[in-house]
């Protein structure tokens, strides 16, 4: 996100209307919903944590145990478990 200076984009009666609320202070405008992309679109993260899901569910089939798999991906119990149950339920 880039900022850009309101009266360079803005009319000055846009502008001044704006004063009337916020003056001289930061304002974030969100995107409109239509323009916003999902998380994850611009890199591979969602990719990598789906492979990363896969080799723990693989790992839990093969024997190891929940506390274990938390250590082995730096994840807690509570994350470890909630991974195992959305990929059970992939896999049915």
């Amino acid at each position: 996100m880039s900022y850009k200076k309101a009266e360079a984009v803005l009319p000055n009666e846009l502008l001044e209307m704006i004063q009337e609320y916020i003056d001289g202070e930061y304002l974030y405008i969100p995107k409109k919903e239509e323009n916003r992309k999902i998380w994850g679109t611009n890199t591979s993260i969602r990719q990598e944590l789906q492979l990363r899901n896969q080799q723990i569910y693989a790992d839990y089939k093969k024997g190891i145990s929940p506390q274990k798999l938390g250590e082995k991906y730096y994840l807690s119990l509570k994350s470890i478990q909630r991974i195992l149950l959305q990929e059970r339920k992939k896999n049915v």
